[in-house]
């Protein structure tokens, strides 16, 4: 849902229709809820593509463009996934339909970021370099809230997703302290020093409050032994180390270049 400013901006150039669907049955794209609008030359969001989608614009777009039918609206109306719109999902879903103007700017943006709450999730990146910057581009038009932590404030790009927050934290571990609760959590930081303090803070962290459901450290297998073996020494206990993730990535993705690790750490983000 990272539409909202071209949304704003198209409502102010003239109306849409705005679809909702409002019931799922079955195998369909996607769920209750979802969203998109269609403005005369465009559309923004997605429900599910294919045919089904094709035939929601051209509804939305007939009344756009004839007048007398804009009187109709709202309606609803339901599509059967079946051989009539050559998908064979089987499911069925009954879309609303909604002239919409820029006058309802303020409950359109309500209705994405009630959906933006429910599911976007918390995750804090600690370290600006190489992979953490692919990991932002990656990460950009996926459900997470990110909070961008370094030690080093000029580390971080002048234009970031909408999504991201920068910060800067010296020492960098302090900002475990006061994550979100529910926070994932990944660590590639410039140094092994600030990677194992980072680390120590969330276990420290995830002790005491149980509210840390992914900790992740890039790395070798031989950095983790090593970590494991320090970690220990601090009185940390197997099963509080069996917690963090090192490597990190989905298994079967060998490519070492940041932009490789980038989208194989996302998508386990997606998995847990």
């Amino acid at each position: 849902m990272h539409w909202k400013p071209t949304l704003i901006a198209q409502l102010e150039q003239g109306p849409a229709v705005w679809i909702t669907v409002i019931n799922a049955q079955g195998s369909v794209p996607r769920g209750q809820g979802t969203v998109m609008v269609v403005f005369e030359d465009e559309f923004l969001g997605t429900i599910g593509g294919g045919h089904l989608e094709f035939e929601a614009i051209a509804e939305a777009r007939k009344c756009l463009r004839v007048p007398e039918s804009r009187q109709t609206l709202p309606i609803e109306k339901r599509f059967a996934l079946g051989p009539s719109l050559g998908q064979c999902c089987g499911g069925a879903l009954v879309l609303k339909f909604e002239w919409v103007t820029h006058q309802d700017q303020a409950r359109l943006l309500q209705i994405i970021d009630l959906q933006t709450d429910n599911r976007f999730k918390p995750l804090a990146l600690f370290g600006g370099g190489h992979v953490g910057k692919a990991l932002i581009n990656v990460l950009a038009p996926l459900p997470f809230h990110v909070r961008w932590i370094d030690s080093r404030d000029e580390i971080f790009p002048q234009d970031v997703p909408s999504q991201v927050v920068c910060e800067h934290s010296n020492p960098v571990e302090a900002a475990v302290n006061d994550l979100v609760p529910n926070s994932r959590v990944l660590i590639m930081s410039f140094s092994h020093a600030e990677d194992l303090d980072i680390l120590m803070a969330c276990l420290w962290r995830h002790r005491q409050h149980q509210d840390l459901p992914f900790i992740g450290l890039i790395g070798s297998a031989t950095k983790w032994a090593t970590f494991k073996r320090r970690l220990a020494e601090r009185g940390f206990s197997e099963a509080e180390c069996a917690h963090v993730t090192c490597p990190i990535g989905v298994l079967g993705i060998e490519g070492k270049e940041p932009e490789v690790i980038a989208v194989a750490v996302a998508a386990q983000l997606l998995q847990a």
